[in-house]
């Protein structure tokens, strides 16, 4: 079990609020949430190496109080992989709020800081399956959350079958396009929050959910840059998305289509499926 540093639980609450309510979200869950989770037991041992601009500086020591700020730590730096902009979590977990009792699937977990996260959120009665693609994160996620019973690791793609009916999917790699798959594990009522970027690494944060069996709301929370999603890559379709994002603004998406040829409110199309400025009907 990963060791908790009880000493470091008024820094947690200071980060907690900051990540949170700094950012204008006023739940109190994921304030709690956020505060309940030793950010230090998923990012290695220190000294740090802090995502600064274009690069990363070390962190002037192995101070575990250090990680209680807004900044992105690197897993493993060579292969551009860090633990996440925390506030941006906050952003992107208040919009889909999980909720008591809810099934999970969390794909590219990491070594897990945002699946135990997500596990508190959805509570003993929920669960939470973590995807990892990358064998070493996937041991340490499955070591940093063996003390959790409701959290399966598993180290394989998510981008392919099966996988399980989902209350909600929450995807840490950016995708060229929303994956049938994905779409098709949402039971109805369910939500699908993943980061829709170009083979350059940009896009945004799209959020999908599930009305009925074939209608889909669709909103772009606000833009952001990921590692690419192996498994969830089309260079078609990240062309058509780079020609969108320069002649459209995101706020305009509305919902997402499928299995239907687009129309004149078409934000973007792709092979099967397209964004519509048109509320989903």
């Amino acid at each position: 079990m990963p060791v908790n540093f009880t000493s470091l639980q008024a820094e947690r609450d200071a980060y907690a609020r900051l990540i949170v309510h700094g950012k204008g979200l006023f739940s109190e869950r994921l304030r709690k949430a956020f505060a309940s989770v030793p950010r230090e037991n998923f990012v290695g041992p220190g000294p740090w190496h802090i995502h600064a601009g274009h690069g990363c500086i070390s962190s002037t020591s192995a101070d575990p109080r250090l990680l209680y700020q807004d900044v992105l730590v690197a897993l493993a730096p060579e292969r551009g992989i860090n633990n996440g902009q925390p506030s941006l979590h906050a952003i992107c977990l208040a919009a889909c709020a999980p909720q008591p009792g809810q099934k999970v699937l969390h794909i590219g977990a990491g070594t897990g800081y945002y699946t135990a996260i997500l596990a508190a959120l959805v509570g003993p009665q929920g669960s939470v399956v973590a995807y990892e693609l990358e064998s070493d994160l996937a041991a340490l996620a499955q070591h940093n959350l063996a003390h959790l019973p409701q959290v399966t690791v598993q180290n394989r793609s998510a981008c392919e079958g099966p996988l399980p009916l989902a209350d909600l999917i929450y995807v840490n790699a950016g995708a060229t396009h929303p994956l049938p798959i994905w779409l098709d594990a949402l039971s109805v009522g369910g939500k699908l929050i993943f980061p829709l970027t170009t083979d350059a690494g940009h896009g945004c944060m799209l959020l999908v959910h599930r009305r009925s069996a074939s209608n889909y709301a669709a909103t772009a929370l606000l833009r952001v840059e990921f590692i690419p999603c192996q498994g969830a890559r089309s260079h078609a379709a990240s062309r058509a998305l780079e020609e969108a994002l320069k002649l459209r603004p995101v706020k305009l998406i509305k919902s997402l289509r499928r299995a239907s040829p687009p129309d004149a409110t078409a934000w973007c199309a792709g092979d099967g499926w397209w964004l519509s400025t048109a509320e989903s009907t």
